[in-house]
C-alpha cells in the first residue's frame, strides 16, 4: 500500500504495511490529503481493516473484492464510493485492450483507492508526479480533487489504445486493398472485441461521472465540479471514438467479404472463358473424330483434302480469335467493365 499526504508545502510519500499507519497519518490531521493507493483487493483482513477505520458499509467492501461490477457511483453521505475501469497494459502481445476494476472512496481530507491487480506501473503515476513536483492546482486543492485526477488519468489512459486500435485497422485496410489475406478477419474479430470491451466499460461510466457533476454533496466543491464536467466529455469522447471504430471494422469486414466475392467472380469469369472458346472448338473436333465411312462422297467429302487438318484447325483457331474478340470488346476480358 502506498501512501501519500501531502498539503501545498509538504508531501510525505511512503510505502505502509498495516492499515494503523493509515490511520495514524489520517488522525494526525499534519495533511490536507491522504490518499492511500491498495494494489490487489484479495486480501480480507485489510479490507475489513480499511472498512473499519473508515466506517465502509459492508456492501462498500463487497463490491470492492467483486472486480466484476459495473462502473457506478453511490453516495453514503460519510463518504462516496465510485466504482470504475481502468486500462492497464496488456502482457499479451495479440490483445490491445485490457481493463482492471479501479474502486475510489473519497472522504472528508482523504481518498482510497483500490486497483485489481499488483503491477510495476499504472495509470496515476501521472498524478503522483504532479503531487511530487507540485504541478498544477492538486496540491493547493482537497480530497475532491485528488479524486478528480484519479479519476481523469483513467480515462485519459484510453485515448492511446482506441488510437492504437485506429492504426491496426488502417493497416488491415491497407494490407486489404494489396492482397486478401484471410488473418485479417481474425485480426478484425479481435480488434472489435477490444472496442466492445472499451465500450462497456466507457457507457456506464458516463452515467457515473455525469451524477457525480450533477448531484450535490458536501464531499465536492463547486470547483470541482467544473473538472467533473470536463471528464463527463472525455467519456462522451471515447464513447464517440469506440463507435466511429466499431463502424469502420464492421466496414472492414464487409469490405473483404465483397474483395473476396469479387475475386471469385473473376476466376468463375475467366474459367467460363475459357469453357466458352472451347465450346465450338470440342464441337468441331467431335464432329471429324467421328469415324464415318468416307468412300460415300457425302460423308465428310473434305477429309480427303490434301490440307484438310490444317484448315480445320485454321477454322477452330479463327474461330477462339472471333470469340476473344468479341469478349474483348463487351469488356469481360479488360480489369474494369466496359459495360456497366
Amino acid at each position: 500500500m502506498m501512501l501519500t499526504a501531502y498539503g501545498p508545502d509538504t508531501v510525505d510519500e511512503r510505502r505502509v504495511e498495516s492499515v494503523a499507519d493509515f490511520a495514524a497519518v489520517l488522525t494526525a490531521h499534519r495533511h490536507p490529503v491522504v490518499w492511500l493507493d491498495v494494489d490487489g483487493v484479495g486480501d480480507a483482513a485489510t479490507l475489513q481493516s480499511l472498512g473499519a477505520v473508515l466506517g465502509l458499509h459492508r456492501l462498500t467492501l463487497a463490491d470492492i473484492a467483486n472486480t466484476t461490477q459495473r462502473p457506478k457511483v453511490e453516495d453514503y453521505g460519510a463518504y462516496i464510493f465510485v466504482v470504475m475501469r481502468a486500462p492497464v497494459k496488456c502482457a499479451d502481445t495479440n490483445r490491445v485492450v485490457e481493463c482492471e476494476q479501479v474502486s475510489m472512496v473519497l472522504g472528508k481530507g482523504f481518498v482510497v483507492s483500490f486497483q485489481e491487480r499488483h503491477k510495476p506501473g499504472d495509470c496515476f503515476g501521472g498524478v503522483r508526479d504532479r503531487i511530487r513536483q507540485a504541478h498544477g492546482n492538486i496540491r493547493s486543492s482537497g480530497a475532491d480533487y485528488l479524486m478528480y485526477a484519479l479519476l481523469d488519468a483513467s480515462i485519459d489512459g484510453y485515448f492511446p489504445l482506441i488510437e492504437e486500435i485506429g492504426e491496426h485497422l488502417d493497416g488491415i485496410e491497407e494490407q486489404m486493398m494489396a492482397r486478401l489475406n484471410p488473418a485479417n478477419v481474425r485480426r478484425m474479430h479481435e480488434l472489435r472485441r477490444e472496442l466492445l470491451t472499451i465500450r462497456r466499460a466507457a457507457w456506464p461510466l458516463r452515467d457515473a461521472v455525469s451524477s457525480l457533476h450533477r448531484d450535490l454533496s458536501p464531499l465536492i466543491a463547486d470547483s470541482t465540479r467544473i473538472y467533473l464536467r470536463d471528464c463527463y466529455d472525455h467519456v462522451v469522447q471515447i464513447i464517440d471514438l469506440v463507435e466511429t471504430s466499431r463502424e469502420l471494422a464492421a466496414g472492414l469486414f464487409d469490405m473483404q467479404l465483397s474483395l473476396a466475392s469479387n475475386r471469385m467472380n473473376q476466376v468463375m469469369k475467366v474459367l467460363t472463358i475459357i469453357t466458352t472458346i472451347f465450346i465450338p472448338l470440342s464441337f468441331v473436333a467431335g464432329i471429324y473424330g467421328m469415324n464415318f465411312d468416307t468412300s460415300h462422297p457425302a460423308n465428310m467429302p473434305e477429309t480427303r483434302l490434301a490440307y484438310g487438318y490444317p484448315l480445320i484447325l485454321s477454322i477452330m483457331l479463327a474461330i477462339a480469335l472471333a470469340m476473344m474478340w468479341a469478349f474483348w470488346h463487351v469488356g469481360w476480358l479488360s480489369r474494369e467493365n466496359k459495360d456497366a
